[in-house]
């Protein structure tokens, strides 16, 4: 089966934000919780990049690693999900995740901070699919129709791929081949004399 991933080139990236609008739309994604969001590292100074960053559905999940209830699980098509229903907003998940994905709708002390939310990768919840509850508890299920997530969907530069890993790393790798051959070498890759300075 397929390890489906995110990637988001930062050479590509626009900070736009189309991403994170699409995600809270198809999602219904409840106000202070964000699942993917833009990140500017270096902001108005020289070789700025922008980054949208979510859950990137890990191999080996840290959240999952530390949950006490064990509210997460993986997918056969390697997406991490989550269990509302289990979880008790402990926040463990939160303090491990390297990319900040878990959120909780309200800044509160154990448990009464509500159940964590996270980027499901558009793949539903443990509900039936299409079901109201797992609209209502995780969005929507767009995998199950057989689309990818509308966060990559939107993404006006296709900076924000989406699908499975290997698919993913095949576009990556002659997005770099080109960028490299057409940084070093001008003339031979548009078949025109080299430029003269």
């Amino acid at each position: 089966m397929a390890r489906m991933k995110f990637y988001c080139d930062a050479e590509r990236c626009i900070e736009c934000n189309a991403c994170v609008t699409a995600c809270k739309n198809v999602n219904n994604v409840p106000w202070g919780v964000n699942r993917r969001r833009v990140v500017t590292i270096n902001d108005g100074e020289q070789g700025e990049r922008s980054l949208s960053v979510a859950c990137m559905h890990c191999s080996d999940a840290p959240c999952a690693a530390v949950c006490p209830v064990d509210c997460f699980y993986t997918t056969g098509d390697g997406i991490v999900l989550h269990d509302k229903d289990i979880c008790i907003g402990c926040g463990y998940c939160f303090y491990a995740c390297p990319f900040g994905a878990p959120q909780f709708p309200a800044e509160a002390a154990f448990s009464t901070r509500g159940k964590m939310d996270k980027c499901t990768f558009c793949a539903g919840g443990p509900e039936d699919d299409h079901s109201p509850a797992e609209y209502s508890k995780y969005g929507s299920n767009r995998i199950a129709d057989g689309k990818l997530p509308l966060c990559a969907e939107m993404c006006s530069t296709k900076a924000l791929l989406a699908g499975d890993a290997d698919v993913v790393s095949d576009i990556y790798r002659k997005r770099v081949i080109n960028r490299g051959a057409s940084a070093f070498d001008w003339g031979v890759n548009f078949n025109k004399q080299k430029l003269q300075g």
